[in-house]
């Protein structure tokens, strides 16, 4: 489609030159533009639909080639990446060798800073802007943060020494009262006060339109409030009472945040103070197609899916089998709870909170506050299950270790999203858990295979183990779907089990989903004439070295194969414990050398890694030719 506007040479003068109707067709044309490569390749939608009006403001305002604009998350940069000179690419959004669907400085200069996790904009732009002044250069930086990343703690620790020390730049806070989740908190609470543009706004557009239609007398009045509006704003606005004033910035908000004329009035303001000045900006997620605006939960990151009829629900999951899985534990045990940090949807536990609600605790986007009170509920006689993503649950390792571990309290951490993630690219996929998880004394680490070795292995955590212990379980659908009842006399999660047997010329001990693999090479390698066997392990710390040595008896060559980093995992580990009861061999392991791997499918990914099948057959046999 061609577009009047987008796609073109688009600068700081561009923008700032445009009548306003013209940016206005610019803004639906962005949406347009959105709207269908979302749609066909999957991406966060609802989040970049409201940010439009906010982004072509602020490129009118800051120059993209000098000034520097940091994204927090950088979920809403769709607009941003069409307006900075990646339009041509932009079909490529979360595709193989395409553009990521998050700032990239590797992608583009005008990407001030690599995002991906919640909470960093404020930090990372402070150092950006102390860096600036140390050089003695004269150019703005601007950090972009939504509401519900200020539920985050190093949010608030760089808003203390950025109010403390004074420096000069902006941050725009983007409110729309929510981040995935509905927002949580004190300081939800707080936002909902300085809402006065929620009442303000509203009745200044219904007042607009009501005085327009009386015509030539109507206009007149129009232009009398227009005249003394800065005051109104003065007084609405600069006076009512902030907790970030306290904290040493300039307050100034709320904003409507799709009036592009009213929020290039603000930020030129802003330009002008020597301080750190905060706008508070409010948006409407999803703005501009019905369906998002309606959910905009289910629309923040979704797959492809038809504009006409919208996303639908997704079949069976690891995710939804962990929920239904807690659900059926809980009814047996009152004194399970679930804690999430914002992600009650993403986590599954939605169904829990409403069966559940006094038993269920969102702390915000706070994995390091949520780790501690499971801590906190866990030495008072509960048994708290933290469903954390795996990439988010790294930023609590320290609480993980000193407010868990050593006091060796039965705290049962759910880590979804383990091992590849697909197109959300390398910021979230989750190869390190396995090697975090290792080094954690008295932790127990499970890697189920499928559904049913998911349900016991959270079975087993939640009821059998003493101390801290983790289940983790990938993102997306398991290729076995039967699932079995939970409730067995023999809990087989625990111990390794063999999953293929066609010989001792080699054996592939694998954990997690990556088994599928691991059972494919074994049969491409059995038409071959080679005859091995594939052990699949489940608990993965404590290993069960002494049950896998006795399935490796007779077995020469042993190959480990994980979804995960090399370095301090699962294989590692297995060739550890064999060398420690006298096996001579070595462990040839296969899994992730570098976790930096870009958007593509998870299927891609695996095989970008030499993880497929294919390639761990054919690195097999020239193993055993050797």
């Amino acid at each position: 489609m061609d577009y009047k506007f987008l796609g073109n040479d688009i600068t700081r003068d561009t923008l700032k030159a445009m009548k306003p109707e013209e940016r206005e067709v610019l803004c639906s044309e962005i949406r347009d533009k959105i709207l269908n490569t979302v749609s066909a390749n999957g991406g966060h939608l609802a989040s970049n639909l409201g940010a439009v009006e906010l982004t072509v403001a602020l490129l009118s305002v800051f120059d993209y080639k000098q000034d520097k604009i940091v994204f927090d998350v950088g979920h809403q940069c769709y607009p941003y990446k069409l307006l900075t000179g990646r339009y041509d690419r932009f079909n490529t959004l979360r595709q193989k060798d395409g553009i990521s669907g998050f700032p990239r400085i590797s992608e583009s200069p005008y990407d001030a800073f690599d995002t991906g996790h919640s909470s960093t904009s404020i930090s990372a732009a402070m150092g950006i802007a102390r860096a600036r002044d140390l050089d003695g250069k004269k150019n703005y930086v601007v950090a972009v943060i939504g509401d519900g990343a200020l539920t985050g703690g190093l949010a608030y620790e760089a808003i203390n020494n950025l109010g403390h020390s004074k420096t000069k730049m902006l941050i725009i806070l983007n409110d729309n009262e929510m981040s995935i989740d509905k927002n949580v908190g004190g300081l939800s609470k707080h936002l909902s006060k300085l809402r006065i543009s929620s009442g303000y706004i509203s009745a200044k557009q219904t007042t607009e339109s009501f005085l327009k239609k009386l015509g030539f007398f109507g206009r007149g009045l129009i232009k009398i409030i227009l005249a003394i509006k800065d005051f109104f704003r003065f007084i609405l606005y600069r006076k009512k009472p902030s907790m970030f004033e306290d904290l040493g910035l300039v307050y100034y908000g709320p904003i409507d945040g799709h009036n592009m004329n009213d929020l290039i009035k603000a930020f030129d303001a802003a330009k002008d103070i020597k301080a750190p000045v905060l706008i508070h900006v409010l948006t409407q997620k999803g703005k501009g197609y019905g369906p998002a605006e309606m959910n905009p939960s289910d629309y923040h990151g979704v797959g492809p899916f038809d504009l006409n009829t919208g996303v639908t629900v997704g079949k069976n999951c690891y995710t939804t089998v962990f929920a239904d899985t807690m659900i059926e534990l809980a009814a047996r045990n009152p004194k399970i709870v679930a804690i999430s940090a914002a992600m009650t949807i993403g986590t599954g536990l939605e169904n829990f909170q409403m069966k559940y609600p006094a038993r269920f605790f969102d702390c915000g986007i706070a994995e390091e506050h949520s780790v501690t009170m499971a801590g906190g509920l866990a030495v008072s006689g509960f048994i708290p299950v933290v469903a954390i993503y795996s990439s988010f649950l790294q930023r609590a390792y320290d609480e993980m270790i000193t407010d868990c571990c050593f006091m060796n309290s039965h705290v049962v951490f759910a880590v979804d999203r383990a091992g590849f993630v697909g197109n959300d690219g390398h910021t979230h996929h989750g190869l390190l858990d396995i090697s975090y998880l290792n080094s954690m004394v008295n932790m127990t680490v499970f890697s189920p295979r499928d559904y049913t070795d998911l349900r016991r292995c959270l079975k087993y955590a939640v009821e059998d183990v003493k101390g801290p212990v983790a289940v983790r379980y990938p993102r997306g659908a398991s290729p076995f779907e039967t699932e079995e009842p939970l409730y067995q006399d023999v809990p087989d999660c625990v111990k390794p089990h063999i999953s293929r047997d066609y010989g001792k010329d080699f054996a592939i001990v694998s954990t997690g989903r990556i088994c599928e693999e691991a059972d494919r090479a074994v049969e491409i390698l059995k038409e071959q004439g080679i005859l091995g066997r594939h052990i699949n392990v489940s608990m993965i710390k404590p290993m069960p070295a002494k049950e896998i040595w006795d399935l490796l008896v007779g077995v020469k060559n042993v190959f480990s194969l994980e979804e995960g980093i090399i370095s301090g995992g699962f294989g590692e580990a297995l060739e550890r414990e064999m060398q420690i009861l006298g096996f001579e061999s070595d462990v040839t392991v296969f899994g992730v050398r570098n976790p930096i791997v870009r958007a593509m499918s998870q299927k891609d990914q695996i095989k970008f890694c030499g993880l497929d099948s294919d390639t761990v057959a054919s690195s097999i046999k020239s193993a055993l030719s050797v």
